[in-house]
């Protein structure tokens, strides 16, 4: 095993396992973990003994997705700034996505923002059972970064919860076809030994060529051309400077991410009230 402060590499035999390791932090996506998650799917790739990639979080979630904190605090204001933030994060998922080599990951608990579009790059997708799935950002004021949710989910289910910010749990998850399986969280890591067992004899060349042509199915539904579309949106997005926005990032930036959230959560909170529906 390899490792760096924030993520961990591992062979194990014909498969390379990769973990996101902040688990104090939900494995939020920082800048630094993003940069060692790219450079772990580089080193991957070029080994040509690994058959299988799997990828997992430490601690009791995946990854509740990027890091706010590191975005409010930093200085990006107009949307060409933000373009090539959120552009460097598109590049690592799509990286993922574009790996000639199958991968699996592994959720347990939080999948969330970009942890959950790190997720559906992945060819396999296991969870165990208190797994939950979404993409909250509506709700301060942002969106998703690479949207590969409409090819896994479809549109319907995708509207829902792009326009709500509402999360869904395992066995939904399952049923809209976002994972392949739900499995008790002590099996988890036997059962991705499994499924690595029964793909790695295949020799590689096979593996790759069979991927190509899973991703050019996509390709030519338009997957590359919606993800570049929505990269220029949500930098116009991000920019768009509205009063909740700013709000959020100044509490933040004063009080902690945690403050933050509280504060999104109790205005979401009082319209479900003001409507009779809240508890």
């Amino acid at each position: 095993m390899t490792s760096t402060d924030v993520l961990l590499y591992e062979r194990r035999g014909p498969s390379a396992w990769i973990t996101l390791n902040r688990p104090d932090k939900l494995n939020a996506l920082s800048h630094a973990l993003r940069d060692a998650l790219a450079a772990a799917l580089t080193r991957a790739e070029a080994d040509d003994e690994v058959r299988v990639v799997v990828l997992t979080g430490a601690g009791r979630a995946f990854s509740a997705g990027y890091d706010l904190s590191e975005e409010a605090q930093g200085d990006l204001g107009t949307a060409e700034q933000w373009r090539r933030e959120l552009a460097d994060d598109v590049d690592v998922t799509m990286q993922l996505w574009r790996l000639p080599k199958p991968t699996i990951c592994l959720v347990r608990g939080w999948c969330l923002a970009g942890g959950l579009e790190t997720a559906m790059a992945a060819d396999i997708l296991l969870c165990t059972p208190d797994a939950r799935f979404g993409e909250p950002e509506i709700r301060y004021g942002s969106g998703p970064v690479t949207l590969l949710m409409p090819y896994v989910l479809g549109q319907r289910l995708t509207r829902e919860l792009l326009l709500t910010g509402d999360t869904i749990d395992a066995e939904t998850a399952l049923r809209a076809g976002l994972v392949n399986r739900i499995v008790p969280a002590d099996e988890l890591e036997a059962e991705a030994s499994r499924l690595v067992a029964r793909i790695a004899p295949t020799p590689l060349a096979v593996l790759k060529l069979t991927k190509m042509a899973l991703n050019r199915a996509y390709l030519c539904m338009g997957l590359a051309e919606a993800v570049e579309a929505n990269l220029d949106l949500s930098a116009v997005l991000n920019a768009a400077g509205t009063p909740e926005q700013e709000e959020f990032d100044r509490i933040v930036r004063a009080d902690g991410l945690k403050a933050g959230l509280a504060w999104r959560d109790r205005r979401y909170g009082e319209v479900l009230g003001a409507l009779g529906l809240e508890g």
